[in-house]
């Protein structure tokens, strides 16, 4: 089955404890795609960018399974950039600056032949922009949703109607805190699958995930990496990694769901090894797999 990515597309300038890059590809729907290509072989990507855009990022997309025809390119503009800051710890982050340029008037339009698209992911974009894209498909299977902290201060009443349309959300137990006013993050998931989702993933950083459906409940640690370059994308390549794999076999029971988690963990792992997208652009589906019976042998007892 084919997925439709809605997301971000930007050049990062981003510093880490090892080392510091410039004006490198990133992006909620980049790193989304590049995951999601190892599994799911139609990906759709509706995004924004300027004439600063290459043709080797766009190459390298289209090596990936992804379906260009939805990317808007602004002649004369330039593509969003943003730059960050990594402390020692690699969790706690400080933003340098924010360009938002041509995705300051993102207006997502879905082609026409894109709109009975079973599978819609919905990146970490303003929620607005997330409802236009809602208003436009036709009937979808499942619809994934991730947000930031950001939303929640700024567009949460907005975001609660995205998320009452949703069957998916995916946050990190922060937000899920926020979202719900609740300290504990097992009443924090109960309140938000009352508003609407089916299916709840709050993210745990370095300590991995939980997943929640009906009264089911797993859990996951991340896979354990003795070195890392770079946190940016890591979430977004988890996701990308969940949505492609529950796009390829066309299943959403929850025993599947949980395959697709591990393998989201998988590809968040690669992407964390290198600065920006370079962990996920050459990857083999041997390397996937090992690292994923791996974390099997690990939660296993």
């Amino acid at each position: 089955m084919s997925l439709l990515i809605i997301g971000s597309i930007a050049f990062d300038t981003i510093e880490t404890p090892v080392d510091k890059v410039e004006d490198t590809l990133g992006g909620s729907a980049t790193y989304i795609c590049l995951a999601a290509g190892y599994f799911s072989k139609q990906n759709y990507l509706v995004g924004v960018v300027g004439d600063d855009f290459n043709n080797e990022h766009i190459t390298m997309l289209e090596k990936h399974n992804t379906d260009l025809q939805g990317l808007q390119i602004v002649k004369g503009g330039k593509t969003f950039r943003w730059g960050g800051r990594y402390h020692e710890n690699f969790n706690d982050r400080d933003t340098l600056f924010t360009e938002l340029n041509v995705f300051e008037t993102f207006n997502p339009i879905i082609p026409d032949n894109l709109r009975k698209t079973e599978f819609v992911l919905l990146g970490n974009i303003d929620p607005p922009l997330q409802m236009n894209v809602l208003n436009q498909i036709e009937k979808p299977k499942f619809i994934f949703c991730d947000t930031m902290n950001l939303w929640i201060d700024i567009r949460k009443n907005e975001l609660l109607e995205v998320i009452k349309k949703i069957d998916m959300l995916v946050i990190n137990d922060s937000e899920s805190k926020m979202i719900s006013n609740e300290k504990n993050i097992f009443k924090a998931a109960e309140y938000i699958q009352k508003i609407g989702p089916k299916y709840l993933i709050i993210k745990k950083g370095e300590h991995g995930a939980l997943f929640f459906h009906s009264n089911k409940i797993f859990t996951i640690p991340a896979y354990p990496l003795k070195k890392i370059a770079d946190p940016t994308g890591a979430g977004d390549s988890f996701l990308g990694g969940l949505a492609g794999y529950i796009a390829k076999t066309d299943d959403i029971s929850f025993e599947n769901i949980k395959k697709g988690i591990v393998y989201g963990t998988c590809l968040a792992s690669f992407c964390v090894e290198h600065f920006s997208t370079k962990g996920l652009e050459n990857l083999s589906m041997e390397e996937i797999n090992n690292r994923y019976y791996e974390m099997k042998e690990l939660t296993e007892f």
